[in-house]
C-alpha cells in the first residue's frame, strides 16, 4: 500500500553501502501537523538512492513511500521506504499544480443563471 507526504526537506544523509552490497540513504522531511511539526525520517534503498541526488535541504517535496515492518530478536521495527519524490517546483513546471498567484479554477462559475 502506498502513502504520500508533503513537506520541507530538513536533512539529507550521505549514502551508506554495507559489506553485503546493500545501499541506503535517509532523508528527514518536516511535515506541518497542527501546533507541532513532525520530522519524518524516510529511507531510500538500492536504485532509489539516486532520487535524492539533486535535492537540497529547504526544498518542498511530495514523497511516495511504503511502510515496511519486521521483527528482530523479539522487537518490532518499522521503516518508511521511499520510492518516488516530486519537488514542488517540478510539479508546477509540468502543469500538475496551479501557479500560486492564480485563483482556483472553480473560483469563476460560468453556470450562474442571471
Amino acid at each position: 500500500m502506498a502513502y504520500e507526504l508533503t513537506g520541507k526537506i530538513k536533512l539529507l544523509q550521505e549514502p551508506k553501502t554495507f559489506d553485503s552490497g546493500f545501499t541506503k540513504r535517509e532523508m528527514v522531511v518536516i511535515v506541518e501537523d497542527g501546533k507541532y511539526p513532525q520530522e519524518i525520517n524516510l529511507e531510500f534503498v538500492q536504485d532509489k538512492v539516486a532520487l535524492l541526488d539533486n535535492l537540497q535541504p529547504g526544498q518542498h517535496v511530495t514523497v511516495s513511500f511504503d511502510i515496511r515492518g519486521r521483527e528482530y530478536n523479539g522487537r518490532y521495527f518499522n521503516n518508511l521506504q521511499g520510492w518516488k519524490i516530486v519537488a514542488q517546483d517540478e510539479a508546477a513546471a509540468d502543469g500538475s499544480a496551479p501557479p500560486q498567484d492564480m485563483p482556483p479554477a472553480d473560483a469563476y462559475d460560468d453556470d450562474i443563471p442571471f
